[in-house]
């Protein structure tokens, strides 16, 4: 008896052990291609702030007001408009309904060329717009000339993130990892050539951006278009156009959760704008910004894999195998968080060279360093648990999680810190922290009392709503 029961025991270790792997090879096939894709795409913007902050920390300033102001604020949008598809693609990839994917995709092209159009004169006038958010005068005038000079982005970044998403849903993402590193590597070539060697400035930068990420985009495409894709793409429809509304309605939802999260580091850069010695303390918390979200990048695989892995397991009808999932990719986020923050910690006193030679600007970041560590542990979770979110297709609940959290708690407790208790750049950190935190929490609680058949049923009748069958026949 005893010899068979601790067959037993061991059977069922061999069982979970094998489930384990079976899962972590699935998110890393996934996360691996996915962390190197994020991260070369996101050094796009760091090596431009780098080539910057040798030419001055007024250009610094400018260039780090424009990417965590600006670019928050438009990416945000383009990023929750594209994230749409994560649900709807991934969940129809589990059921196995591959034939609206690439209406799907097309239908985000649409809402995404349209909100670039709209959103073409807050670049236009971002000068002033800046001035009015009580920015200092001359790294707004600055900041204005190079958002100007940017303007494509705008429109790469409509057609990239639902392209992106498209890809990611069927774990094609080998394609997206060579194409962003390939384009990393021409983008720092570019850079020496136009800002280095021809010394043509911001306008050179600006210049090589838009070459680099229209190059990003192009390479997608013609991957999607040119056959790889039989069953998910059958080339460019008329029906693209039709239930729009619809469409647009869960893409807008996607895009108030992701806003929320992602504008959060744009106010903290604003409250930031209005302290004493503004450029120092622009300069330091952007760097530190850039840092965070450089790790966060690297975080972001394991958020794709989650939301893809979620998505799919619920579009199967396997509730147990979506719970299975997430605790393994927010194991593995908050391995590498707290690995990515042993590394700030030892090294917070030579990072901020990287991004500037002004003395005060690397004294002032290198006393945010051990904050800075906390913070990327704990939204190294807070990202895979989003991707958990829209996985799961809980986008207008988390809006409301995210903007309590951030706009209701952190930013208010950071003006209080930041001017009442002359706490300056440190005590608007310390409230960032502290709405991430309590974001954290919510949303842990929030997944741990899911009841995930109920979960897996919805995404059933999503599947079955959106890829209807009038529709099917119709592009037949």
């Amino acid at each position: 008896m005893k010899l068979w029961k601790k067959a037993m025991y061991f059977a069922y270790r061999k069982q979970i052990s094998k489930k384990w792997i079976d899962e972590f090879k699935k998110v890393w096939h996934i996360a691996g291609p996915a962390i190197i894709s994020s991260v070369s795409v996101f050094s796009l913007d760091c090596v431009t702030a780098a080539f910057a902050g040798q030419l001055g920390k007024l250009e610094l300033a400018a260039v780090s007001e424009v990417q965590n102001v600006l670019l928050c604020f438009v990416i945000g949008i383009m990023l929750g408009l594209g994230s749409a598809l994560e649900t709807l693609c991934g969940q129809a990839v589990g059921a196995g309904e591959y034939n609206m994917l690439g209406i799907y995709l097309q239908r985000s092209w649409i809402i995404s060329i349209v909100a670039a159009l709209l959103l073409t004169p807050t670049y236009v006038f971002a000068s002033k717009i800046m001035k009015l958010l009580h920015q200092d005068p001359d790294i707004s005038d600055l900041s204005g000339k190079f958002a100007i000079w940017i303007i494509p982005q705008i429109f790469a970044s409509a057609l990239h993130y639902p392209t992106e998403k498209f890809l990611q849903a069927q774990s094609k993402v080998w394609f997206m990892a060579f194409s962003s590193t390939l384009t990393l590597a021409i983008h720092v070539l570019l850079n020496w050539i136009f800002v280095t060697k021809l010394s043509m400035g911001l306008v050179g930068a600006a210049v090589v951006g838009n070459i680099s990420y229209w190059i990003l985009v192009v390479a997608k495409i013609i991957y999607i278009v040119c056959g790889w894709f039989p069953e998910a793409w059958t080339g460019f429809s008329f029906l693209a156009f039709k239930s729009l509304a619809k469409f647009l309605k869960l893409s807008v939802s996607s895009a108030i959760m992701l806003c929320f999260e992602v504008w959060y580091f744009t106010a903290v850069i604003l409250v930031v704008g209005g302290l004493k010695d503004a450029e120092v303390a622009v300069d330091s918390l952007s760097i530190c910004i850039n840092l965070q979200v450089w790790a966060i990048m690297f975080i972001i695989g394991f958020t794709i894999s989650a939301s893809v892995r979620v998505s799919n397991e619920l579009g199967a009808g396997n509730p147990k195998g979506a719970k299975f999932t997430i605790g393994v990719n927010v194991l593995m986020a908050a391995i590498f968080g707290a690995l990515f923050s042993v590394i700030i910690l030892t090294t917070r006193t030579q990072f901020p060279r990287m991004f500037s030679n002004e003395p005060k600007v690397i004294s002032e970041t290198s006393k945010l360093g051990c904050i800075l560590a906390l913070t990327t542990f704990i939204t190294s979770v807070q990202t895979v648990l989003h991707g958990v979110a829209i996985g799961a297709g809980w986008q207008f609940l988390v809006a409301f999680v995210n903007f309590g959290c951030y706009y209701g708690f952190g930013l208010p407790l950071g003006a209080l810190f930041g001017y009442k208790f002359k706490l300056g750049v440190q005590g608007v950190w310390y409230a960032m922290l502290g709405g991430s935190l309590l974001q954290t929490i919510i949303l842990l609680v929030i997944i741990g009392r899911t009841n995930w058949q109920k979960e897996a049923v919805q995404a059933e009748i999503r599947v079955k709503t959106w890829g209807a069958p009038t529709e099917t026949q119709q592009q037949s």
